[in-house]
């Protein structure tokens, strides 16, 4: 068997960060174009095409609290420059300046560079269009040495369905193209044990390309690699340059420590537990502090308890639009999956979602029959605004 190696896993985790930049850049310019932000511009008789102004984008940042304030904003778009992303028109700048200055996104004028590693992460991100626009099921729950992983798909099926798609003319060569795409970043074995072959190994995309990124993303350091769909997207850290800024995720008790530092909408690392074990931190952040380990529930409720005739139990709907940094709660638990934690800023308990409600839905699909990373998967590749279903206990 081939067994993956360590310098493979390494080159992987440095593509996977390289990916992540080009999708972040890639949002960020389909957005300021919806927005008009991007546009002709005249300056001494002069028209520069698709460009943007920016100081008005660092306004834009702050606004749609994409940034705390201009420094960061600042350095966020510095990241852009020094990723080859956007550049001043005249190339006359290598440093983002907060002022009437026009730059431009290189995939605007052509001056992208398309190196070999973007030319693999290009190919992978409209395979993975294309399969997730297929009506052939490729991407199933599927189990591997005992585990059940969502969404994952069997090495042979890929090779068979990308000569059927004439993306390669042999099972050599499609065997080939999935050890590129392995190697970048856009695809491993689930358990990280294999390259990729041609055999009934089961493996996963690595990247969710659909997952809306939020610019701040950038200056997250991603200490290990995980599968994005491997734990919840809602970790409950606040974002604050204030030290002194704390909140409880749950309500109070014994068990729930104070947490400080940072909330992101996406990106945790979890422990073998499904719970918040680490969480990537900002440039200068301090330490994250682990974040109620235990479930909130008193006892453990079956689905046939919840579901039985007459249990005290009301169901709601709750609309939740996400902000710059995420829903604002955590999703544990198996069948049925429950409210772990939720921010008292965020825009889940302004929706009236609390601790101990279970899920019943999440924009009209029934998920009482799912653990929590397939809710959490479900709702991270959904859109900004969520409705869930959700049960509470009536009097506890």
């Amino acid at each position: 068997m081939d067994l993956i190696s360590m310098a493979v896993l390494k080159r992987a985790t440095e593509m996977e960060q390289m990916g992540e930049i080009l999708i972040i850049g890639e949002q960020l310019r389909l957005r300021l174009h919806e927005e008009k932000v991007i546009k002709d511009r005249r300056h001494h008789l002069k028209t520069y095409p698709n460009c943007f102004v920016a100081r008005e984008v660092t306004d834009w940042l702050i606004d749609r609290k994409e940034a705390s304030e201009r420094p960061v904003a600042i350095e966020l778009m510095q990241k852009m420059i020094d990723n080859n992303i956007i550049h001043h028109v005249c190339d006359e700048f290598k440093d983002f300046k907060d002022a009437k200055l026009f730059y431009r996104f290189r995939k605007d004028d052509g001056t992208f560079p398309l190196d070999q590693e973007v030319k693999v992460f290009m190919r992978g991100q409209r395979l993975y269009e294309k399969i997730m626009n297929s009506d052939y099921s490729l991407l199933q729950a599927r189990e591997e040495d005992g585990v059940k992983y969502e969404r994952s798909f069997v090495a042979s099926e890929i090779v068979n369905w990308l000569i059927q798609e004439q993306e390669a003319k042999s099972r050599s060569e499609a065997e080939q193209l999935c050890r590129r795409l392995l190697e970048h970043a856009i695809i491993q074995h689930v358990s990280s044990k294999h390259h990729f072959m041609d055999s009934a190994f089961l493996y996963q995309f690595r990247l969710n390309f659909r997952r809306r990124r939020r610019v701040m993303e950038l200056l997250i350091k991603r200490p290990q690699t995980v599968l994005e769909s491997q734990d919840s997207p809602f970790c409950l850290r606040k974002q604050s340059h204030d030290k002194s800024t704390s909140f409880h995720s749950v309500s109070p008790s014994s068990e729930i420590k104070v947490v400080s530092s940072i909330r992101r909408s996406s990106m945790s690392s979890s422990s073998s537990s499904g719970y918040f074990s680490s969480s990537p931190t900002l440039s200068n952040s301090p330490p994250v502090v682990l974040c109620n380990p235990r479930s909130v529930l008193k006892r453990p409720i079956t689905l046939e308890e919840l579901l039985s005739p007459g249990a005290p139990y009301t169901r709601k709907t709750l609309t939740i639009v996400s902000d710059a940094v995420g829903w604002g709660f955590v999703v544990r638990g198996d069948k049925p999956c429950h409210i772990q934690a939720v921010d008292p800023s965020g825009p889940a308990a302004a929706a009236g979602m609390k601790i101990c409600q279970f899920v019943v839905s999440v924009n009209g699909l029934n998920v009482l029959h799912c653990d929590f990373r397939a809710v959490s998967n479900l709702i991270l590749t959904g859109p900004r605004t969520i409705v869930m279903e959700v049960m509470e206990e009536v009097n506890p």
